[in-house]
């Protein structure tokens, strides 16, 4: 197999995972995936809180790209936001009670679509581990 083949299966398969992803999460929770990599971003970091440079690392998009996908959290009030009153890029983002439950209850809509995708029990622990060790020095090399 070519690399180029190799590359572009990957990126078709990771596509269509996000799509069903996407759809789900959307009509069963009502949030896109976009913001549960955001939600379950700022749940890892200490406190449930991080700056907006700081989720924009995590999750690959631009700080401003994180503040336009947290205002309609905000309005759910999912999430909060304490501004910096020198540096916007310093604001603290922190996830609310309500965030923390809607993290819980989207988790378990990820589950059930991976849960669909049978291809991955397919692979052995050990393999599923070094694919995933591929994965992200591909993420951040």
């Amino acid at each position: 197999m070519e690399r180029h083949q190799f590359v572009f299966s990957l990126l078709d398969a990771a596509d269509r995972v996000r799509h069903r992803l996407e759809r789900s999460l959307s009509n069963i929770k009502g949030i896109s995936f976009t913001e549960f990599q955001l939600l379950t971003a700022l749940e890892r970091f200490p406190g449930a809180a991080a700056t907006r440079v700081d989720l924009a690392a995590e999750v690959g998009l631009t700080p401003s790209g994180v503040t336009r996908a947290l205002k309609p959290l905000e309005k759910q009030g999912m999430v909060t936001t304490v501004k910096a009153e020198r540096d916007a890029r310093r604001a603290l983002a922190t996830l609310t009670a309500d965030g923390l439950e809607l993290v819980a209850d989207a988790r378990g809509v990820v589950d059930d679509v991976l849960d669909d995708l049978d291809v991955i029990d397919t692979l052995r622990p050990v393999d599923q581990e070094r694919f995933l060790r591929l994965l992200t020095e591909l993420r951040h090399g």
